[in-house]
């Protein structure tokens, strides 16, 4: 497939099969609705590649990324470290200013947390307009962000222990 500005490149490839691997799902429930289809859609992406999810529910989207340090340093002290997570989410531009600060904030927080732990990462907070371009990306049958934002982080934890194992091999453009 070729990618052009208004055409995403989707892979095409199989899934990575990480049969062991433990995946923290947080997500957002401030749209019900909307937040059933982007579970719905990570779930099914963690089943197909054979790994575990424990899902956790947070308030709104701010609270993603603090929930996630929390339960991510909880789990390692257990001896039950989780792989990689995935943060579900949408925000809708209001008539204030406090979606740029939702949006931007948990977006920061989640990149400085994936960065710092090395942690795989799939970020599918939803930022949109409108309540209907929510639904169209957050659809199963549709655009399906929260399957998406799964595949990621799947993706980067095969990777990861692909890159441990001194096994990487060059990176296609």
């Amino acid at each position: 497939m070729v990618s052009t500005p208004n055409t995403p490149r989707r892979e095409s490839g199989p899934a990575p099969v990480l049969r062991d691997a433990r995946i923290l799902v947080v997500e957002a429930r401030f749209y019900d609705h909307i937040a059933d289809e982007l579970l719905a859609g990570a779930n099914a992406a963690i089943a197909a590649a054979g790994a575990r999810a424990v899902t956790v529910t947070v308030p709104g989207a701010l609270e993603i990324p603090g929930t996630m340090a929390i339960l991510l340093e909880a789990a390692e002290r257990a001896g039950e470290p989780y792989d990689a997570v995935v943060a579900l989410g949408c925000v809708i531009r209001g008539e204030t200013g406090h979606y740029d600060i939702v949006a931007g904030e948990s977006a920061r927080a989640l990149m400085d947390l994936s960065v710092a732990l090395r942690l795989p990462l799939g970020n599918g907070i939803l930022t949109v307009e409108t309540e209907a371009q929510a639904l169209a990306r957050a659809r199963v049958a549709e655009m399906n962000k929260g399957g998406g934002a799964a595949e990621a982080a799947l993706a980067i934890l095969a990777l990861k222990r692909a890159a441990e194992a001194g096994s990487v091999a060059g990176v296609e453009a």
